[in-house]
């Protein structure tokens, strides 16, 4: 296959790269072609670039290529019997939100977790995802019409996903999801996009997976906390890099990466660089100087601050504004996973969530309670499947309090912290329309003098903050909230099929 001629010159040698790696790996990219008899060495490689560079443009068109020359994808909710003449590849993000920004680019990612755990089908359903895969026959399934398996083929045949079909069916996760399992059989090849949020664990465990393995991710970004400003891609040899320079042309004219771009002189202060966005909010509509934080904003795009006594205070204001209860949750109010709380012996309801997307970092929306004390139903902002009920301990951390306040609780499940407003760090891997970045935490962080890696914290910060934002940069200036315009809602999210019940509410010890 010809490197299309709209990439960089660099892009092209990134592709080269690759195409070379994959080569090895029994894909013949220049002919469109596998090689089943390859014996397939092993191979890591990462493609480094900041914002606005091609790495996502270069990632789908890879994506592409493999797809013409045979190699299946595998999107982790279903994986047909193994044969020996296939390759497959899988295209992997650190979180939903992540995944789904690719997917909304055309890339079917999936989160690493529904690649390191596998669902286990229950086996009369699993002939209905064989039929839809195209390696059975259209099966006879009791209490399932012949509409139901139309309806659910319909839906195979715009959306290649086995559950959403299965949902369209009429059925439900709990249906046909018996539980989860760790990943035994390797793949073949492993896309990585955010690769700068991978710690070492997780590249360890990519790598037991894919014998072939590329990394794509933002130098400048922050590294892992607890990794010493290092990233994974850092500690690999020169050979094993391919850095992207060149800001292509889909990104020119683009005011909010004129500005993350600027951030790399080492001469440049907080204060010059601030200047340089109240010029460019008054050139383009793009990026926006903004005297108070917009509260209703904040209700699905949260604030990006560094400090957490910035995030509990702006919280706590935006939950005023909204005249939300002290002890209860309003239906609309965002939410982001703290953790999952369970004992060791619960390592399989562990692995139920985790696999569903509810890991750490991951955002949600508050629907409402459950049918049982301690569980919440949820929307999962950026999973295939977004609707859960999961057993929940939900925090509500107070200015000057150690303690957080918890309005609800199961046993054990799932933690959750308010949304309303973010670290940076937690923002990585997601972006938004609109990004509001307190630019007051940043003027304390640049007058620390800290550095990360060499370079000054508060650029580490401002680049990742502002790099967020897909259409417009919101730079708040002043500690001020705007009264909302509007109540909070859940009309506005995608209504999927009835929730999924993660921990199971039929068993009360959870």
């Amino acid at each position: 296959m010809s490197v299309p001629l709209r990439f960089s010159d660099d892009q092209a040698v990134a592709w080269d790269r690759i195409a070379d790696l994959l080569d090895g790996a029994g894909v013949d990219l220049l002919n469109a072609e596998l090689r089943p008899d390859a014996q397939g060495g092993r191979g890591l490689l990462a493609v480094v670039g900041k914002a606005g560079s091609g790495k996502t443009m270069l990632l789908a068109q890879l994506t592409k290529a493999l797809g013409e020359a045979g190699v299946e994808t595998i999107s982790g909710d279903y994986e047909g019997r193994r044969r020996k003449d296939r390759r497959t590849l899988a295209i992997l993000a650190p979180t939903n939100k992540a995944a789904s920004v690719l997917r909304g680019r055309g890339v079917p990612a999936t989160t690493i977790h529904r690649i390191l755990y596998t669902p286990v089908y229950d086996p009369e359903y699993e002939k209905i995802a064989e039929w839809l895969a195209g390696t059975g026959e259209r099966p006879k399934v009791e209490g399932l019409t012949d509409v139901a398996l139309d309806r659910a083929k319909a839906f195979y045949d715009q959306v290649k996903s086995i559950p959403g079909a299965l949902a369209a069916a009429g059925l439900r996760g709990s249906d046909f999801i018996r539980g989860w399992k760790r990943r035994e059989d390797p793949l073949d090849i492993g896309f990585v996009d955010e690769a700068s949020m991978l710690d070492e664990r997780q590249l360890d465990d990519l790598k037991e997976i894919f014998p072939t393995l590329v990394l794509f991710g933002d130098p400048a970004q922050l590294a892992p906390v607890g990794q010493s400003g290092e990233m994974v891609f850092d500690k690999l040899p020169e050979p094993r890099k391919v850095e992207l320079h060149r800001i292509h042309r889909q990104a020119e004219d683009n005011p909010i990466l004129d500005l993350a771009h600027a951030l790399g002189d080492p001469a440049l202060e907080f204060e010059t660089f601030e200047q340089m966005v109240a010029e460019a909010a008054r050139r383009d509509d793009r990026v926006i100087w903004a005297e108070r934080v917009d509260s209703d904003m904040m209700a699905r795009s949260p604030v990006l601050v560094w400090r957490n006594q910035t995030r509990i205070k702006l919280i706590q204001a935006f939950r005023t504004a909204h005249h939300a209860p002290p002890d209860d949750l309003l239906p609309g109010e965002p939410l982001l996973c703290d953790g999952i709380e369970l004992p060791l012996k619960h390592r399989k309801k562990r692995i139920d969530l985790e696999a569903k997307g509810l890991i750490k970092g991951a955002q949600v929306i508050y629907l409402g309670p459950g049918s049982k004390p301690g569980f919440s139903r949820m929307h999962m902002v950026g999973a295939e499947d977004p609707r859960v009920s999961v057993a929940s301990i939900i925090k509500i951390e107070l200015p000057d309090e150690e303690e957080p306040f918890i309005p609800y609780a199961a046993r054990m499940g799932a933690a959750f912290l308010h949304g309303a407003a973010v670290t940076v760090h937690k923002a990585q891997g997601s972006q938004w329309a609109d990004v509001q970045v307190f630019a007051p935490d940043l003027f304390v962080a640049a007058r620390t003098g800290r550095s990360e890696a060499g370079v000054p914290l508060w650029k580490r910060l401002a680049y990742v903050a502002i790099t967020r934002a897909q259409l417009r940069l919101h730079w708040v200036v002043r500690n001020r909230l705007a009264r909302p315009t509007r109540v909070l809602t859940i009309d506005d999210l995608p209504r999927g099929a009835a929730p999924l019940s993660l921990v199971a509410e039929a068993e009360p010890e959870i």
